[in-house]
């Protein structure tokens, strides 16, 4: 009969190291947003809300200043309008291409729920207002450089980059990765905008896309980005004339983002950023953790044990649907919020296979918090994520582990 504790004991001691560069990494981050807060002078009146056009809303473009200057980005818009990483990425694609425009993805296809928005049919997607997409498989893991120069042509304005694996069996991308994309690109003479989807990655390492190459990066604040503490709300950070037309497409074309006002008031966004950096690092201890006991049960799960990890989700493969989904209902009897609530497939907005997902979270479907989701078919795999807590996710193993 196992101990689970000393199980776990046995685990957290195998992980001492990682748990070190992790803790490193978390103050290297929060020293970078906390100069940031200095930069940008923020103070409590940058929490107030507005209402009307808000077109006087110092604490709105203070919020884009201060996640731009985080990121290392020239300017930034960061919106509770912005109603999901999803809806940001879409925002920016359509702010930056215009009709007979190619997308070019060089990262494989991209998530479920951007396919729509790419080449949907009849549906107001890219391809119905004349963009065109073409995609590029990894090999290995790595950037296909070969078919990324047969297929960069004039016709392509924007290069988009998924950094996390989505619904993939596919390690996420390092910025040193997306460094060496973006240099190969620009030395085939593209003089286009570099896209990342950042969603997941931020502040895993010390340096974000904007750093190393990319022209736009985009997130959702119920991810890393928000701490645990945005209600809401969404980010999109870059170059400023790229932030510019995307901003038009936010509002309107004659206004850009002159206007657009929160009642509520944005502390919470502010003070989300200023815990992000410990937060996700609290994430990447809880998923090494389930990684480690996962692997030393023979469960095969992504990124693998002896690799650095580059995002906050962790894929643990299971051998049936029940196993899967037992695993996931598991996370949500765990949870602080509906930990009553028995977790079933369902038919999910913007995917074509039932998802099972848990989120028993205090900000709804926030992945920043413990969850675990994926789509119910073979090879029946868990995208474990998040934990504001490191003990909280411990505690989830726990559970796990009685379960199996």
């Amino acid at each position: 009969m196992r101990d689970n504790k000393l199980f776990i004991e046995s685990c957290e001691e195998k992980l001492k190291d990682k748990f070190k560069a992790m803790d490193d990494t978390a103050y290297f981050n929060q020293v970078k947003v906390l100069k940031a807060f200095e930069e940008c002078r923020i103070a409590l009146r940058h929490f107030n809300g507005s209402t009307g056009y808000g077109y006087d809303d110092e604490g709105r473009d203070t919020l884009g200043k201060l996640y731009a200057l985080s990121f290392g980005a020239e300017a930034g818009i960061v919106s509770p309008h912005l109603l999901s990483g999803t809806h940001a990425l879409t925002v920016a694609l359509f702010g930056l291409l215009r009709p007979n425009d190619t997308l070019l993805c060089i990262s494989g296809m991209p998530y479920d729920t951007i396919r729509g928005v790419i080449f949907g049919e009849n549906n107001g997607s890219l391809k119905d207002f004349g963009v065109k997409f073409d995609y590029c498989e990894l090999k290995s893991g790595e950037f296909d450089y070969k078919l990324i120069k047969e297929k960069l042509d004039k016709s392509v304005k924007v290069v988009y980059i998924q950094r996390s694996r989505g619904y993939e069996l596919r390690d996420a991308l390092s910025c040193e990765q997306i460094k060496k994309a973006c240099e190969f690109v620009r030395k085939l003479g593209f003089n286009g905008c570099i896209f990342v989807d950042n969603c997941y990655g931020e502040f895993v390492e010390t340096k974000e896309p904007t750093e190393v190459g990319a022209d736009i990066i985009v997130g959702s604040l119920i991810k890393n980005a928000g701490g645990g503490l945005a209600p809401t709300g969404g980010y999109i950070c870059g170059k400023q004339n790229y932030i510019d037309l995307i901003g038009k497409r936010l509002t309107a074309p004659s206004i850009g983002l002159e206007v657009g006002s929160y009642a509520s008031g944005y502390q919470y966004f502010y003070q989300g950023l200023f815990m992000a950096p410990h937060t996700v690092a609290q994430a990447l201890k809880s998923t090494l953790l389930i990684g480690q006991a996962m692997s030393e049960l023979g469960y095969i799960n992504y990124p693998e044990m002896s690799k650095t990890p580059y995002d906050i989700t962790r894929a643990i493969q299971f051998d049936s649907a029940e196993k899967m989904i037992n695993f996931i209902r598991e996370v949500q009897y765990a949870s602080p919020v509906d930990s009553y609530v028995c977790c079933e497939p369902w038919d999910m907005p913007g995917y074509n296979e039932k998802i099972i997902m848990a989120a028993g979270t205090f900000v709804a479907g926030s992945s920043i918090e413990l969850s675990a989701d994926g789509p119910v078919k073979p090879p029946y795999i868990v995208y474990f994520q998040g934990g504001l807590t490191y003990e909280h996710g411990k505690y989830a193993l726990q559970r796990i582990l009685e379960k199996l």
